[in-house]
């Protein structure tokens, strides 16, 4: 099965659609480091169709309980690396001894109400209800992509159509600083806002 890299708790959408970096290539399609409205458009709804397990056009429970179970079969194959259909003590301690951890990531991590060892469950749920424009529970394409779009805008500070890596930069601080502000400054623990793409 394709790897469902979905991270980070919907954060990913307050970064301006430009951090999805953790589904595969990411939004940027042509590698120039900067992300066009078309590119994030044309990310999300890549996104959505991997994310709507049971292709109903709809992100709901059944769909993060489906995703549920592919991570979490996909980490025991990762763990499991003689292939004999369990995991020994030595192959859990060095899956971990490598900073592998067994917590789902990427965006619809934290939207399915997962994210990376258990954190960012509500930041995550907060993020889909927001999402979630019509209150039914769950998701459609066109909210999906709309609430990515709307971000994207955002985090555009210049009103170009594009999010460069400094626009990039300054929504993510931009964000933390909201979500300090949120939790009382507490941030440890959180892993509320990511680190851009890398390119």
């Amino acid at each position: 099965m394709k790897k469902l890299a979905l991270g980070l708790s919907l954060a990913a959408l307050s970064i301006g659609g430009v951090a999805y970096a953790a589904h595969h290539d990411g939004p940027d399609a042509d590698g120039d480091r900067t992300v066009t409205r078309a590119e994030a458009q044309t990310h999300a709804a890549e996104m959505f169709a991997e994310m709507d397990v049971n292709k109903d056009g709809r992100i709901d429970q059944s769909d993060r309980t489906a995703h549920e179970i592919a991570m979490r079969n996909e980490h025991f194959t990762k763990l499991d690396t003689n292939k004999d259909g369990s995991i020994s003590r030595a192959e859990f301690d060095a899956a971990h001894s490598g900073g592998h951890g067994l917590g789902g990531k990427g965006m619809g991590g934290a939207m399915m109400g997962g994210g990376s060892h258990g954190k960012g469950h509500s930041g995550g749920m907060k993020m889909m209800q927001m999402a979630d424009a019509d209150n039914d529970k769950a998701i459609s394409r066109e909210e999906f992509i709309a609430a990515h779009l709307k971000h994207f805008e955002m985090s555009d500070a210049n009103k170009d159509g594009k999010v460069t890596p400094e626009e990039r930069r300054a929504a993510r601080a931009k964000m933390r600083e909201q979500m300090r502000g949120k939790m009382g400054g507490d941030m440890r623990g959180h892993d509320m806002a990511p680190a851009p793409p890398a390119n």
